[in-house]
């Protein structure tokens, strides 16, 4: 590894302090009924509460569950007209949005998008795997399934491993055998799940 290679590393970095995990990510939304719509009733996220902004008491803030207590927030406006034109991305904006979902359900999930006319990409990312479709603002949200049943408090390790294995083989990218391999040096005894077959989407989505 070269000087200037960053550290791939599970391990807790020597850091003037550490967070916790995330409380919750804010967007700028458009309105709230088409916010509510896409992120209550298409995603299934319940709305766990509504109040104004507190630093701009003229824009709504609304909360989401995303489903493990994690929140999901936006400032919303009535006069806001959503914009589902893609964005155009630029340093320090957000590029998308990814979302775990079951794999039992996935099949039935690509199914429920295009009934409610949201176009998607599947792709099979090696170590996950994925659908891509857009909120009515444009903003690329990924929906992903883990093909492993992979306990959350280990998958940083998992990865960091997976990362490791994938160096050793002079492969450009994580694949699903590097994960595999890497449960097993872990001693991590993980379902695998079944996943249709996908492509695989390098080079851009």
């Amino acid at each position: 590894m070269s000087d200037d290679t960053p550290e791939v590393t599970a391990e807790r970095p020597d850091s003037a302090f550490r967070v916790t995990g995330t409380d919750h990510i804010t967007l700028i939304g458009s309105n709230e009924e088409d916010t509510i719509e896409f992120y209550r009733d298409m995603l299934g996220m319940p709305l766990v509460l509504r109040q104004p902004n507190l630093d701009d008491p003229n824009s709504t803030h609304l909360f989401f569950d995303t489903g493990d207590g994690r929140i999901l927030t936006f400032f919303v406006q009535e006069d806001r007209q959503s914009n589902p034109q893609p964005h155009r991305h630029r340093v320090g904006s957000v590029h998308h949005l990814s979302f775990s979902i079951d794999a039992e359900d996935f099949v039935d999930i690509k199914e429920s998008l295009e009934e409610a006319g949201h176009g998607f990409n599947e792709f099979d990312r090696g170590i996950f795997h994925s659908l891509y479709t857009r909120d009515h603002n444009g903003l690329t949200i990924e929906l992903s399934a883990d093909k492993f049943d992979v306990p959350d408090d280990r998958r940083g390790e998992v990865l960091a491993t997976a990362q490791k294995l994938r160096v050793e083989d002079g492969s450009e990218f994580a694949e699903e055998r590097h994960l595999e391999a890497a449960l097993e040096e872990l001693g991590i005894d993980a379902e695998k799940y079944e996943l249709p077959d996908a492509d695989s989407g390098v080079g851009g989505v």
